[in-house]
């Protein structure tokens, strides 16, 4: 039987793939396959383990918190983050906004770009920041709260 079912396949290749194309189209009409990287524009954000409000809330970002997203399912997004963690999030929760997010236990932003410039302040692993600008290889990001400064993009994804 599979022997048979495979050399069909083979011969009849145009019609499977068409056939496959009809069977999306029809049995998936909610569901979109992307990868775009979008970020958390509310100032949080609950994560869940299935798309929609009746699912368990896994754990909670903050503004600016950057994701690359898996698939689309109604108004809901399933993505994976920095740390490779899935999830599940409202899409109205998420914008086009140029984020990072530290990835070193400790990421020290500077005044300006450059290794010998003051550190104003420093952060843990996992603090989001928007992107405001680049220069001289070094990005000017913005927290949430208002705090900005400069970080190497070797300290954040």
């Amino acid at each position: 039987m599979r022997l048979l079912l495979l050399s069909w396949i083979y011969h009849n290749r145009l019609k499977f793939f068409l056939y496959a194309w009809i069977a999306t189209v029809v049995f998936l009409p909610g569901m979109a396959v992307s990868s775009e990287r979008l970020a958390v524009i509310s100032s949080k954000a609950n994560i869940r383990s299935g798309p929609g409000t009746n699912y368990e809330v896994l754990w909670e970002v903050e503004k600016y918190h950057p994701v690359i997203i898996l698939e689309t399912k109604e108004k809901w997004c399933r993505f994976r983050d920095y740390e490779g963690d899935e999830g599940w999030i409202h899409r109205p929760m998420l914008g086009e906004i140029n984020t990072v997010i530290t990835v070193k236990d400790k990421c020290n932003i500077r005044s300006e770009p450059g290794e010998k410039k003051p550190v104003v302040f420093t952060t843990e692993k996992g603090i989001p920041f928007k992107v405001l600008e680049k220069n001289d290889g070094w990005l000017h990001v913005q927290h949430a709260d208002g705090d900005k400064g400069w970080v190497h993009p070797s300290l954040v994804w």
